[in-house]
């Protein structure tokens, strides 16, 4: 039971109970008798949700239902890239498939590493860098078991897969919007079904690919950073993935150790801390992370475009550069009793894992993150990571902003100021996905064993959430227990609560969660 209550930032939970579910076929069963005698359930796929948690179990006892090992996975058409899933496939599984079958596709791949549910990211409506960024728009089917007892005993599907007599429900698997009213996306980030199989459409593996990196030194340019980057994405759509801007403490935070983890209470890196040790590493204000896909003369075009108009701004890399290529051959020599030596292969060793990501590849490239001022443990990439078994304080303030420079000014400043004044380092990631909104995605990264500075991660992220509001950074996704503070007045929450009182008449699933009950 103690494996199933932690988190990364609050005491561990503790369930009535915990069900492991083998079979499909028990969930029906499980939603029947949770009718009958009045029980809660919750579903977890793999129970790796760090930094927002899914589970309220302060208002009355809930039993957890660990469908873990419900981990099919199902060719629907290889040639296609089409795929049908279970709730417990990881990204590294699904890898370790496409491998074995040959299959010319890449892993829709997350930052929270190989040991995470692929059906969970996309049912959060979460996103990645791979060509197909949004998730669960490349979920083209859902099936899933509502909690009504009239209900709960048929899986439900789509109007298409029960019209579709020859079979092999493939229409229903590759048509996303079906026919009649869309339901599927009624089950993201909801509390309306318990969803057991999911059909992806793979992007393709490019024939070509390249990364690019844009360090910007002088702070003056991020007014231009912004427009570059909404031009490239509007410009080159299609060709140009997910593009990241990192700002210069969170570069730090992946390539320095922290230097005052060891301090009691840990401080906040200050000005100083941060300019030395990213002048140590050469790293910059900022810096730009995009990739391309495509044919070779197509890349190529792109790389063109990117030098032309990003040359103001600062020093542009290419991953298939020439300087690159010779470094990557340099750290393979026996070195590392030099200490500069180690740092550049360090950060060469974070390059190429970077890469791994955008074509696809799961790997921990962004786990040692919420180690940042872990004090009894390193985020060290050589063994498997797991922040929460770890102790590791961890929450994420991820709102969307509009994509204009002004606007993006005031959120770097509003962040900075708000977690500063509440003792956090503040680490700004800008996720831009599409030219015209941008999704920032900031971890408030604490010592879990201080109470105190729990207890302040808590109310900075509660002010950053709030007042973020009254400014237009609206968060597209929220901590389960930021999900109860919602002023659930509105039409939008009321019209939910009418839909969960009339699927789940007796609030069997998940009370709580992204509802107004």
């Amino acid at each position: 039971m103690s494996q199933y209550g932690i988190n990364t930032f609050g005491k561990p939970q503790q369930f009535s109970g915990a069900i492991q579910v083998l079979q499909e076929s028990a969930i029906p069963q499980l939603l029947s008798l949770a009718n009958s005698v009045g029980i809660k359930l919750h579903p977890v796929s793999t129970n790796n949700n760090w930094g927002y948690g899914s589970i309220l179990v302060d208002k009355e006892p809930v039993y957890l239902l660990d469908l873990s090992a419900l981990n099919a996975i199902t060719p629907t058409n290889k040639e296609l890239g089409l795929i049908t899933i279970g709730p417990g496939v990881t990204q590294q599984q699904l890898h370790d498939y496409l491998v074995e079958h040959n299959w010319p596709h890449m892993v829709p791949v997350t930052g929270a590493g190989p040991s995470c549910s692929l059906l969970s990211n996309a049912l959060e409506r979460g996103y990645g860098i791979t060509p197909y960024t949004d998730h669960f728009y490349a979920c083209n089917a859902v099936k899933a078991y509502l909690p009504h007892p009239d209900l709960c005993e048929q899986k439900l599907s789509s109007a298409v897969s029960a019209l579709d007599q020859s079979g092999n429900d493939f229409i229903d698997k590759t048509f996303k919007w079906g026919l009649g009213p869309y339901i599927d996306g009624l089950f993201t980030q909801s509390n309306l079904g318990v969803v057991t199989e999911m059909t992806l459409r793979l992007a393709k593996k490019p024939s070509s690919f390249c990364a690019f990196y844009i360090q910007i030194f002088e702070e003056d340019n991020f007014s231009e950073a912004v427009s570059f980057i909404r031009d490239l994405l509007e410009s080159q759509s299609g060709m140009v993935g997910s593009i990241n801007l990192m700002d210069k403490r969170r570069l730090v935070s992946m390539t320095c150790e922290n230097p005052n983890v060891e301090n009691n209470p840990i401080e906040p890196l200050s000005d100083e801390q941060v300019n030395k040790l990213a002048a140590s590493k050469r790293l910059p204000e900022w810096m730009i992370v995009g990739s391309i896909y495509g044919e070779q003369p197509v890349v190529n075009f792109v790389k063109k475009y990117i030098k032309q108009k990003g040359k103001k701004l600062g020093r542009i890399l290419f991953s298939d550069s020439i300087l690159l290529k010779f470094a990557r051959q340099f750290v393979r020599l026996p070195l590392n009793f030099i200490p500069a030596f180690k740092d550049v292969k360090g950060q060469l060793t974070s390059l190429k894992e970077g890469v791994d990501i955008m074509l696809g590849e799961p790997n921990q490239v962004a786990l040692p993150l919420p180690y940042w001022r872990n004090k009894s443990s390193k985020g060290d990439k050589s063994r498997p990571l797991d922040p929460a078994s770890e102790n590791c304080g961890l929450l994420w303030y991820a709102p969307l902003i509009p994509m204009d420079p002004n606007s993006l000014k005031q959120f770097v400043s509003f962040v900075r100021s708000t977690m500063l004044k509440y003792e956090l380092d503040p680490l700004i990631t800008f996720t831009n996905l599409k030219h015209d909104c941008i999704d920032s995605t900031v971890p408030l990264v604490f010592d879990k064993s201080d109470s105190s500075e729990e207890t302040r991660a808590l109310n900075c992220l509660h002010e950053l959430i709030t007042e973020g509001c009254k400014n237009g950074f609206v968060p597209y996704r929220l901590p389960i227990h930021e999900q109860q503070q919602i002023d659930k007045s509105s039409a939008y929450w009321q019209t939910i609560k009418v839909l969960k009182n009339a699927m789940d008449p007796n609030n069997i699933l998940s009370p709580g969660k992204y509802d107004s009950q």
